[in-house]
């Protein structure tokens, strides 16, 4: 067996995982079909009582989601081939199932082979992936909600709900409706809490729905497998689209913006997307024992964050207390103002993998009429997609 049909192989064996994993993640998430539980001994056991039904199940939401997710890496793809650009087949990435909050993979890359030269290469390529995805993305989201069961369909997931009748969600998200599961259950701590967040482009769609009794509660969005692919779907496409870097939105950014204003518009929001991700995480109000060592830590995460601003140690320490200093300010001022701690990774993956500045091409070209109309397509998709916080955990 030659190398390329050894990475055909490993390419195939991970996306059969993929499939599998993000099956039994759809199984677990919309109907609460667990695969592993926890054995006699502490360690992870297959549960006696998931079958075959239930994997079955969790088809409602891998399959629309790994084909939005196929489409993107292809339109990548055969970019890549017009150009004469060569390119692998997509490698998805699998995560096992167990995990919290796990969704069965971390998504899917091509890898580029040769060495992209011109910035319409760039362009060209980084585009199609999320416009591709989006189209695809579209449709499911709008047939997701277009055949939307009836309302009634919550009591066949939560049966306890149905004596509430449908306004059901003024009794069961308050702290009296918890206090009484803990005292029901004899539970020592609060239940978690799961919420879907929401983006304008969900909003626009459910809001048209003629009977909007049927429009999920953002609760229980994930008991509904196709708009819970779709957003989840949506979610990668704005994060791809971030105008950093050579993210997808980085080339989109930088063709369109030049290297200056791809540098000044990465710079400006990588800034933003850490303040708002630390906003109210820490707080005068914390008490000095919890600040002694949350100070510290902020501050040395915004430092070794802003390695990737290429600027000096200096300017580093001086950002990094600016940073907190507002942060900590509004706070004091503002406590009931909190951003999404959740944006706090992926701002350090970025800063530490994936870079803030884009490299130049060996031939700059100015882009033509329409490039021009699909990259701001493209950044009104960045805009529709964006999730300020897209999963809520109280």
């Amino acid at each position: 067996m030659n190398k390329e049909h050894r990475t055909i192989l490993i390419q195939a064996i991970l996306f059969v995982t993929t499939f599998f994993t993000t099956t039994q993640a759809g199984s677990e998430w919309v109907y609460g079909h667990i695969l592993l539980i926890n054995g006699a001994n502490g360690w992870p056991a297959f549960n006696p009582d998931y079958g075959w039904n239930d994997f079955f199940d969790g088809l409602n939401f891998s399959v629309p989601f790994l084909l939005i997710l196929t489409v993107h890496e292809f339109g990548h793809y055969f970019m890549a081939k017009f150009h004469k650009v060569r390119a692998t087949l997509p490698f998805y990435i699998p995560v096992p199932p167990g995990l919290l909050l796990s969704i069965g993979t971390l998504g899917a890359v091509i890898r580029i082979k040769d060495r992209v030269r011109s910035n319409l290469q760039h362009f060209d390529i980084g585009l199609a992936g999320p416009l591709a995805g989006f189209i695809v993305a579209l449709v499911i989201v709008v047939y997701g909600f277009a055949t939307l069961p009836p309302a009634e369909h919550i009591f066949t997931i939560h049966p306890e709900y149905e004596k509430y009748g449908l306004n059901y969600a003024d009794s069961v998200y308050t702290e009296k409706y918890t206090a009484a599961v803990m005292k029901q259950y004899n539970l020592k701590s609060k239940p978690v809490d799961l919420q879907i967040g929401s983006n304008l482009l969900f909003a626009a769609i459910g809001a048209v729905v003629p009977d909007q009794s049927r429009v999920p509660n953002m609760h229980e969005m994930m008991h509904f497998p196709i708009l819970l692919a779709g957003f989840i779907a949506l979610f990668f496409t704005a994060m791809n689209l971030l105008p950093i870097g050579q993210l997808d939105g980085g080339h989109v950014t930088h063709g369109l913006f030049g290297a200056k204003g791809h540098k000044m518009i990465a710079t400006v929001f990588f800034l933003l997307l850490l303040f708002y991700s630390g906003l109210g995480l820490v707080s005068p109000l914390d008490g000095a024992d919890s600040l002694m060592w949350s100070v510290p830590l902020m501050i040395g995460f915004y430092f070794f964050s802003f390695g990737a601003l290429q600027i000096s140690m200096q300017d580093r320490i001086m950002y990094a207390l600016l940073l907190f200093a507002v942060q900590f300010l509004l706070a004091w001022a503002m406590p009931e103002v909190k951003g999404y701690s959740g944006w706090l990774l992926f701002g350090f993956i970025i800063s530490r993998f994936v870079g803030i500045q884009h490299p130049p091409s060996e031939i700059e070209e100015p882009l033509d009429s329409k490039r021009v109309i699909l990259g701001w397509i493209t950044l009104l998709i960045f805009v529709l997609c964006f999730s300020p916080a897209p999963l809520i955990i109280e």
